[in-house]
């Protein structure tokens, strides 16, 4: 059964581009995989007003699940010290397995979400290694779009 997951970044875009981007797709829920979802630069996607804002323009429920995130150690080392993707990756996904995710969410939950961090585009974003290694472990695809 293929499933129909999608993610997002909220940095370089309109908060009207992203939040048509979500109802064109028709996200059903955003998950939220950001350590940190209060921060003040986050602009709209600061949690107490995306919460508003997703159930108000789109009727889009939103969830926080930072065991989905890297830890802060990890987080420093790749923002503040330098660590290199092909060094951040494999970290991450040890994480990932210690904290066994897959045991955490089912694919069922993943139906119709969103998974919504910072950065613009998915390519060195946690949030497209957390959809990549839950296909692994579920062994199935969660037909995901980057949107």
């Amino acid at each position: 059964m293929s499933m129909s997951t999608f993610t997002i970044g909220f940095t370089k875009t309109t908060a009207e581009n992203f939040f048509s981007r979500l109802n064109k797709a028709g996200v059903q829920q955003i998950v939220d995989v950001r350590l940190q979802n209060t921060s003040q630069l986050a602009g709209f996607a600061k949690a107490s007003d995306l919460t508003f804002f997703l159930e108000t323009i789109g009727g889009i429920a939103y969830r926080h699940a930072p065991e989905l995130a890297p830890d802060e150690a990890l987080f420093a080392d790749y923002r503040k010290k330098g660590l290199k993707w092909d060094a951040f990756e494999p970290r991450f996904l040890d994480i990932m397995a210690k904290r066994k995710i897959e045991e955490q969410f089912n694919p069922a939950d993943l139906e119709g979400a969103c998974l919504l961090c910072s950065e613009d585009t998915p390519h060195n974003c946690h949030r497209r290694l957390v959809v990549e290694y839950l296909e692994d472990r579920w062994g199935q695809s969660l037909n995901v779009t980057h949107l």
